[in-house]
């Protein structure tokens, strides 16, 4: 009777472990030194997550020797982009990290971490569609939903855009999936910098939620896809083009579709329930 009390007790203490989660910054043409500390503070307030960042040397300086461990955690968020001239990860950190998401483990790209690595065939695979840095149709079609539907336009034109930084409404496509279920269907996300014209291989893309790239404000006067999911070997990918700065990182649904896409690439489901403050499609919802 005892050992059986004992067994369940060690099986409770080993469901509750936080997943381990790594962030990668140091090099970035947003502020990476300041969102950062605000994506590891949205992951733990959850107290699903046990937090570690890996920030890589400055801008010009020798990228070899920086090779975390990728092994030890559940999931990756990549807060980094060599774009404007950074550095780009070494051989052999990028041949690790496409092998430990074909494997299984989860990957986050979050913002500007969508910018990085052009020439990196799998990256962009794992990523599904990105932006600037030379990225053209060449490197695959844009993602645009019309008509009630996702279509892949491989209209001529450099990738990757944004207007004047707006409020702007996320609209849901996919309903059911376990980190969109029991959302609104439509909210008001905080003043950002609204990507638009993303392009790159766009395999396997599921798009969860699109926002409408105003002309009014500078866009394309295109449905532009704002959360993804990415299927990458056994991985498992999740995509927000949100979050350019502080202000934007203070957006309730920012914070909980990026804490429930983390725990989705790291686990495959979600536990966490839809927060009474959630934004409506006509209110914007804060936290400071």
């Amino acid at each position: 009777m005892r050992i059986s009390l004992l067994a369940v007790l060690l099986c409770s203490l080993a469901a509750a472990a936080p997943e381990r989660v790594l962030i990668i910054d140091g090099q970035n043409n947003h502020e990476w030194q300041v969102t950062t500390p605000l994506l590891k503070k949205a992951l733990e307030n959850t107290k699903l997550f046990r937090v570690d960042v890996a920030t890589s040397p400055a801008k010009g300086a020798d990228m070899t020797a920086f090779h975390p461990d990728l092994k030890q955690y559940a999931v990756i968020v990549s807060n980094y982009s060599d774009y404007g001239g950074g550095g780009v990860w070494s051989t052999a950190l990028q041949k690790d990290c496409e092998a430990y998401v074909n494997n299984g483990g989860g990957f986050v790209t979050v913002h500007a971490a969508d910018n990085a690595f052009p020439q990196c065939k799998e990256f962009n695979l794992m990523i599904g569609v990105g932006g600037w840095q030379g990225r053209t149709e060449k490197d695959g079609p844009m993602l645009r939903w019309r008509d009630g539907k996702i279509v892949r336009d491989m209209t001529p034109g450099k990738g990757g855009h944004h207007g004047r930084r707006h409020e702007d409404a996320a609209t849901t496509h996919v309903k059911n999936h376990p980190i969109k279920k029991g959302l609104p269907d439509a909210w008001l996300h905080t003043e950002d910098e609204l990507y638009d014209a993303l392009r790159s291989p766009a395999e396997n893309v599921t798009v969860l939620a699109t926002a409408f790239a105003d002309k009014a404000t500078g866009g394309t006067g295109e449905h532009e896809p704002a959360l993804m999911t990415i299927a990458y070997g056994k991985g498992r990918v999740f995509h927000t083009i949100l979050c350019h700065h502080a202000l934007a990182m203070q957006c309730v649904g920012f914070i909980t579709t990026f804490q429930r896409g983390t725990e989705w690439a790291a686990t495959g489901k979600v536990t966490q329930k839809a927060p009474a403050d959630f934004p409506s499609p006509t209110q914007v919802s804060l936290r400071k």
